[in-house]
């Protein structure tokens, strides 16, 4: 299976439409690929707080246009990172919910999966008080493998992949916006969620500097065994990988390590 990584350049300097109509380009450009990814919230900018609320835009809306058509064109199935949401709202009186929503589409660009992050970053500032909280673990099932759906800050919650796991998931996705200053976490993780869970990681950021947060790129995947099987640099790339998603069956046979879980521990009894 062979997988490209766009490593996109969010930038202050370039607006949503211009560059929702420059990645859809990109994508278009990786015909013959098996699954492109793109990263988090790569419209606005992660840490753009400020555009989250007048660049929310629905399901079907214009970045989901876009996306369609580029994944439809190219003939690929694409995981087209994240977009800040605005959901329908509960009542006319009703505010209309933000999420941090990714988005998976088929080859005939067809939208099969939507995933609204459940762990939103900022503890009391940012994503974590502007948007609502997902809900549902998804994974969406290709001919080669299936992909369970996460996006950036729940790569340091282990749980979420160990659901993703138990509903089939071989193959991780996770699209970011993912800071400079702890680029360290974000490798150690990616491939602290692929041992752990025997499973492919593709980890797709962002680079460029955007609401003045330098990002850390270096977009990577990883094997079962926690080998880095390609990294990229630091600034806008395509990292194109190929690997075997059946290898993941096999690591799983020759080192069953998972079929020792015990589920349901509670703390210790006081």
């Amino acid at each position: 299976m062979r997988a490209s990584l766009l490593q996109i350049d969010v930038n202050d300097d370039e607006s949503v439409a211009a560059r929702r109509h420059r990645v859809a380009d990109l994508v278009r450009d990786q015909a013959g690929v098996d699954l492109v990814v793109l990263p988090e919230l790569w419209t606005t900018g992660a840490f753009a707080y400020e555009e989250f609320t007048s660049a929310a835009e629905p399901l079907d809306g214009p970045t989901h246009e876009a996306m369609a058509k580029a994944a439809s064109d190219a003939g690929v199935w694409l995981h087209a990172g994240s977009i800040p949401e605005r959901a329908p709202s509960d009542g006319p009186s009703a505010e209309a919910p933000l999420y941090n929503t990714s988005l998976v589409y088929a080859p005939s660009g067809e939208r099969v999966a939507a995933y609204r992050k459940i762990h939103r970053f900022g503890f009391d500032q940012g994503e974590a008080t502007l948007m609502s909280a997902g809900r549902d673990l998804v994974t969406a099932r290709l001919p080669q493998t299936v992909l369970g759906v996460a996006t950036c800050y729940d790569l340091r919650f282990p749980e979420l992949f160990r659901g993703l796991i138990d509903a089939g998931a071989e193959t991780l996705v996770v699209p970011a916006g993912w800071p400079e200053r702890r680029r360290a976490h974000w490798t150690l993780l990616a491939r602290a969620r692929a041992v752990e869970n025997q499973a492919y990681v593709l980890a797709c950021g962002t680079a460029g500097t955007h609401a003045g947060v330098p990002q850390a790129g270096h977009s990577l995947v990883v094997d079962p065994w926690g080998e880095v099987l390609a990294e990229a640099g630091p600034g806008e790339e395509v990292l194109t990988a190929e690997f075997d998603p059946a290898r993941v069956a096999t690591v799983r046979e020759q080192f069953p390590v998972l079929r020792d879980r015990v589920p349901g521990l509670s703390g210790p009894r006081r």
